[in-house]
């Protein structure tokens, strides 16, 4: 259902290769946990770059929450849409994004799962945490504090559970 909807709201086809990327990225993560909601993971993660059907900037979040809105999604899933950038937003660093004041920083495990399942796929071919370290390091400024949080999310999510 949620590959025909991307496809409804002309998603571009890279994008949508890219979601189902993520989805398998995610499913991998959540194996290692027993209370995730695995359909949540999937809608979730099928949709989180809905948005880009209508822009590839950082309000693509906003524009994915609009769009899963109107076909009667979930607040959980919308939250995954709206959070699922880098690692988290701070509200700080919203205001200076020209966001809305808010935070954008993922609260349930679902959420984390998704957004660091998107950091890990590049298009779609799955990389490391230091190839987005590498990455965000030459994209974003400042970019100290988003590296933390992404250190954290691969610690809690991926490295707890290597041997």
């Amino acid at each position: 259902m949620e590959i025909e909807l991307l496809k409804k709201e002309n998603t571009p086809k890279n994008v949508i290769e890219h979601c189902k990327a993520v989805y398998k990225k995610a499913v991998k993560i959540s194996a290692n946990f027993d209370n995730v909601d695995d359909n949540l993971i999937r809608q979730g993660a099928l949709l989180h770059d809905i948005g880009r059907s209508k822009t590839h900037d950082i309000t693509h979040a906003i524009e994915g929450v609009k769009i899963a809105k109107r076909y009667g999604y979930s607040n959980d899933v919308l939250n995954i849409i709206e959070r699922h950038i880098g690692a988290g937003i701070t509200k700080e660093e919203a205001i200076k994004l020209g966001l809305p004041e808010k935070s954008y920083v993922p609260q349930t495990l679902e959420e984390e799962i998704v957004a660091h399942a998107d950091n890990l796929i590049n298009g779609s071919e799955e990389v490391d945490v230091d190839f987005v370290i590498s990455k965000w390091k030459k994209q974003i400024d400042d970019s100290d504090e988003n590296i933390e949080r992404l250190i954290e999310l691969d610690n809690k999510l991926i490295k707890a559970f290597e041997e």
